[in-house]
């Protein structure tokens, strides 16, 4: 079979440099398996482009690596490899090809991996979440937190520090289930930093907090991408910034206009969970996102707000592929909405002295 062509795309080469510093701190936190699972993902999304590619005559776009690598940043530290590769060949499957390939697509396909198999594989992917490496050199001299030696090391380190044995330890409570469902948060300089774990109790029972995935536990080092990606008007800021203030303005609505204490502080909504990082890396996606300025911020906005609703009434806590779903779906309609609003011909108005003495 002849290997197609690659299309080079320079905007896709520099979204893979903005999510530099989101990789490295991810493999600092969490160890070098958080670059194997990148490159599963990677590896897959090229071979399954490049097999529609190879029969409909067309070309492997470059966009393929920034969109596995995002789909698998997005992924639990410790997914299994067969689980990252099903999930990205789905959103490259199901997410592009199916509209005809790049340019094409009406969802993120890397959203369509990720809820995929969040969907499908819920259990296997809740007990993923570890706690991360903290003292330097952290994760980079390390495979894993999970693996024989070193988690059941951390929970003996923990044990000494909470003065009785930790036996019965869930790793699946990340800062946002810990919040929603046992009412359990952390210091909002952790969540800027990523520097999350350790216990917390509940009830008679000692529970582990995991970081979360593997992109999103950093605020500091997607905001350093976010940068590079404005700087270099690689990204749309019209599109980045409108899910942080949809957000915002319905986290203070809700928590301090309404009482309603199933949302967060602000801190806590913005800097825990996936928000800044689908804001920065997923909305921003230019094909999946509408054209035209005044559709841009609705769309963004409406993410946003929806990232909030569904996190404080839905049953998911972190709900943000959902709502960037919702938002694709609304894309196209909005710039037809936004078109047709413009081109409606203004009412004539009466000439100056035309009426009755």
């Amino acid at each position: 079979m002849k290997l197609p062509p690659i299309q080079k795309q320079k905007i896709m080469v520099k979204v893979l440099y903005a999510l530099l510093p989101v990789l490295v701190t991810a493999t600092y936190f969490f160890g070098l398996r958080v670059l194997a699972v990148v490159a599963v993902a990677m590896a897959f999304a090229f071979l399954t482009e490049w097999f529609m590619a190879s029969r409909r005559g067309g070309k492997v776009t470059q966009a393929c690596f920034v969109t596995g690598a995002l789909y698998a940043l997005a992924l639990p530290p410790n997914t299994p490899f067969w689980i990252t590769a099903v999930g990205i060949v789905v959103g490259i499957l199901f997410g592009k090809e199916l509209f005809g390939g790049f340019g094409k697509n009406v969802f993120n396909p890397a959203i369509v991996g990720r809820a995929f198999v969040w969907l499908s594989f819920p259990l296997e992917l809740t007990n993923q979440f570890v706690p991360v490496f903290r003292d330097f050199p952290g994760g980079l001299v390390h495979w894993s937190m999970a693996t024989a030696e070193k988690l059941p090391e951390y929970l003996h380190q923990a044990s000494r520090e909470i003065g009785h044995d930790v036996v019965d330890v869930m790793t699946s409570a990340t800062p946002m289930v810990a919040r929603k469902s046992f009412d359990s948060e952390i210091g909002a300089m952790d969540l800027f930093l990523g520097s999350i774990g350790g216990f917390f109790q509940y009830g008679e029972q000692t529970l582990l907090l995991g970081a979360g995935s593997m992109g999103e536990v950093s605020a500091a080092a997607i905001l350093v991408g976010a940068i590079y990606l404005l700087y270099t008007k690689t990204a749309q800021w019209r599109l980045m910034l409108p899910p942080i203030i949809g957000a915002s303005a319905l986290c203070l609505f809700l928590r301090y206009g309404l009482g309603v204490d199933a949302v967060p502080p602000l801190e806590f909504t913005l800097f825990s969970g996936a928000l800044l990082y689908a804001a920065v890396f997923m909305v921003t996606e230019p094909v999946s996102g509408p054209k035209l300025p005044a559709s841009q911020w609705i769309y963004g906005l409406f993410i946003g707000m929806m990232i909030v609703f569904f996190r404080a009434y839905g049953i998911f806590s972190g709900a943000v592929a959902f709502s960037i779903l919702l938002g694709n779906m609304l894309a196209p309609s909005l710039d037809l909405w936004i078109k047709r609003f413009s081109a409606r011909p203004a009412k004539s108005q009466p000439a100056s002295g035309g009426g009755k003495s």
